[in-house]
C-alpha cells in the first residue's frame, strides 16, 4: 500500500533516479517523417541525437494516449498502489496531462489519481517528481503530497539558451517568444518556461548567454536541487566553468535533453533550472 509517482518522459530523469524512486515513466511517442517510435522504450537519447544530426527530417512529438496512462495506473494498483499522484508536462505545452486527466477518471472507482500540471518541462518536472516520491517513500500520503507539489512549483525556474529557434519554431512551441523570431542572426535568444515559452532576454554571443544563464542562478539567491540540462552542447563544460565561479560549492545534476524537449529545443540546448529558498 502506498502512493506511486508517475510522470511523462518529458522530465529528462536520468534512470537511476527513476528506479531508485521507482518513478514511472509513460512515453510520448517521437515521429520522424512517417516512423513513430516510443520514447524511453524504442529510442534512446543517444540514438534520437544521432538521427537528428544525421536525417532533414525535424523530428515531431505525440501526446500520450489515456490508455498509456490508464495501463500504467492499473499496473501500479496491482502492484499495491492505493493512491497515485501523476505529475505532467505544462498543460500549455502538451496534450499529455488531458490524457492522465481522463486516465485517472477511468480508474477512479479503483485507486484515487491526482493529475498535477508542473507548468515545467525537463527537469524542471523531473526535480519536482523526485521531490514527491521521497515523500511518498517516507509514507507521506497525497495531499501532503500535493501541498509540497504546489509549494515547489511556485518556486520552480527554468531558464535556457538555444542555439536555433528552428525546432522551437517550427514545432509550434515558441508561446510568448513569438517575436524573437524577428531577430537578427547574431542574436543570441534566452527563453524562460514558466507554463509556456516566455522571452529570458536577448544576448549578441553565445558566451555572453552563458553568463547570463550563471547569472540567474546566482541571483536566484539560496536554490535547491539545480539542475544542468543540455542537449548534446559543446561548450557544456565552459558553461558549468563559470557556474561554478557564479556560485561556488554548489554541484549541479548534469543531463541530457531526452528526445521531447530536444524535438522543440534541437541541439546545443544549454538549461539552469532550481527551486528557490523560501525567506524566513
Amino acid at each position: 500500500m502506498g502512493v506511486r509517482i508517475v510522470t511523462d518522459s518529458s522530465c529528462d530523469l536520468p534512470e537511476d533516479l527513476v528506479e531508485q524512486h521507482r518513478i514511472e515513466i509513460v512515453p510520448l511517442t517521437i515521429r520522424f517523417g512517417h516512423e513513430e517510435l516510443i520514447d524511453r522504450k524504442e529510442l534512446s537519447t543517444a540514438e534520437f541525437w544521432d538521427r537528428v544530426r544525421n536525417s532533414d527530417l525535424l523530428p515531431e512529438t505525440a501526446a500520450p494516449s489515456a490508455g498509456a496512462f490508464e495501463e500504467a495506473f492499473r499496473r501500479l494498483v496491482t502492484e499495491g498502489a492505493d493512491e497515485i499522484v501523476c505529475v505532467n508536462i505544462s498543460s500549455q505545452l502538451s496534450a499529455t496531462m488531458q490524457s492522465a486527466k481522463v486516465a485517472a477518471e477511468a480508474v477512479s472507482g479503483e485507486c484515487r489519481v491526482e493529475v498535477v500540471d508542473s507548468r515545467s518541462v525537463s527537469m524542471g518536472l523531473g526535480n519536482l517528481c523526485v521531490a514527491a516520491a521521497r515523500l511518498a517513500d517516507d509514507g507521506a500520503r497525497t495531499n501532503a503530497i500535493l501541498a509540497d507539489l504546489a509549494d515547489r512549483r511556485d518556486r520552480t525556474r527554468l531558464f535556457g539558451t538555444l542555439d536555433t529557434l528552428d525546432f522551437l519554431r517550427k514545432g509550434g512551441r515558441i508561446g510568448a517568444a513569438q517575436h524573437l523570431l524577428g531577430s537578427v542572426l547574431s542574436i543570441k535568444p534566452l527563453i524562460e518556461i514558466d507554463g509556456t515559452v516566455t522571452e529570458g532576454g536577448k544576448v549578441r554571443t553565445r558566451s555572453k548567454a552563458l553568463r547570463v544563464l550563471a547569472e540567474r542562478v546566482r541571483d536566484a539567491g539560496p536554490l535547491e536541487a539545480l539542475a544542468v540540462p543540455h542537449s548534446q552542447a559543446t561548450d557544456i563544460d565552459d558553461f558549468l566553468a563559470v557556474l561554478a565561479e557564479a556560485v561556488p560549492g554548489v554541484d549541479p545534476l548534469v543531463c541530457q535533453l531526452g528526445p521531447v524537449v530536444g524535438t522543440h529545443g534541437g541541439p546545443g540546448v544549454i538549461g539552469v533550472t532550481f527551486q528557490v529558498v523560501r525567506s524566513g
